[in-house]
């Protein structure tokens, strides 16, 4: 299903749905960042996405990590609830969803990088070279609260 994202652009379609979705931020010891490159926008992300039926918002970001990444993780902390009114995401279907992510922090405990259907990089990012990449502002926002300790972020 492709999709098309907004960020505080006033030509944004109006919302339609708001879904809960959790991220997780996972820092290895090396004080890098994982992150995965979406195949559907070409930005770089944490791994993320919808909450199940059944699961905790936790559960939901160790499940999409290790879904999105191949990395296997344990939560350690929590960041922050991130929902902005003029970030908007339409889908192909008609879906039109106004962003509404829980983001834990966590470390990695095992597994290996692999690419599919959602993501096709995965790698640790150091946070000086963050900037060298094409990250969306949603998620350099987080990156900021993350590194500025300025978390729980509840906005």
């Amino acid at each position: 299903m492709g999709r098309i994202e907004y960020y505080d652009d006033p030509k944004a379609p109006k919302a339609n749905t708001l879904i809960p979705a959790s991220n997780l931020l996972v820092v290895n010891e090396d004080g890098g960042i994982l992150f995965q490159r979406r195949r559907d926008t070409g930005q770089w992300a944490l791994p993320g996405g919808a909450q199940d039926i059944g699961e905790t918002p936790a559960e939901c970001a160790v499940r999409e990590c290790l879904e999105e990444t191949g990395i296997i993780a344990e939560v350690t902390g929590f960041l922050g609830v991130y929902s902005n009114p003029k970030h908007i995401v339409a889908y192909t279907d008609g879906e039109i969803r106004q962003q509404y992510e829980a983001t834990y922090i966590g470390r990695p405990i095992g597994g290996d990088f692999t690419v599919n259907e959602e993501a096709d990089a995965v790698r640790y990012l150091l946070p000086e070279d963050l900037g060298g990449y094409d990250i969306h502002p949603s998620m350099i926002q987080q990156m900021e609260d993350y590194l500025g300790g300025s978390y729980p972020y509840l906005g």
